[in-house]
């Protein structure tokens, strides 16, 4: 048991003799509301372990493409944003967006209705999190369209339609919208 626990430990003993004091109930609330359920180290590499490319939707997304003969590049890191697949010479640029971690607002994967999805635990943390997440995608979408670019952007959840969208990418990727 390492000193922070063991001090709690003893905290707890010397406050608290009987489960049923108000008190006990107490820290048995604030336990309930811990901000994790897993240490430091599991957290980094849970989190680490998140795609950040080549995802399964940018991957059904690339596949798509390629049926429809859309040429594209992948590895856009100097467009502003980094968009997941574009094309220079046609100018346009798409991103695929999972639909919690960029807040998609009334989105059925994440069951969001008004506003985007945010955890409960440490709910301020996130909310800033997601709303700067958001704001930043907008800026990069203006940057781009700024350099002329037009902009797609497919949510994760948007593949429960395929039909849908292929419509979307065909018409997007040969100039129509």
């Amino acid at each position: 048991m390492n000193n922070e626990k063991q001090s709690e430990a003893m905290a707890r003993s010397t406050i608290v003799s009987d489960q049923g004091s108000p008190c006990q109930k107490l820290i048995n609330e604030l336990e309930a509301q811990r901000a994790d359920i897993v240490d430091v180290q599991t957290r980094s590499r849970m989190m680490a372990a998140v795609a950040q490319k080549n995802t399964a939707p940018e991957l059904k997304i690339r596949t798509v493409l390629r049926e429809l003969g859309i040429h594209y590049r992948i590895s856009n890191d100097d467009l502003p944003g980094s968009p997941d697949i574009a094309n220079r010479g046609e100018k346009w640029a798409i991103f695929v967006n999972g639909c919690f971690w960029h807040g998609h607002k009334n989105c059925p994967k994440t069951k969001s209705t008004a506003k985007y999805r945010v955890p409960k635990t440490r709910a301020d943390f996130w909310s800033d999190k997601l709303r700067a997440n958001r704001a930043r995608d907008a800026a990069r979408c203006w940057e781009l369209r700024q350099m002329g670019y037009r902009v797609l952007i497919l949510w994760e959840c948007a593949l429960f339609d395929p039909a849908d969208v292929v419509t979307r990418l065909a018409t997007f990727c040969k100039g129509r919208n």
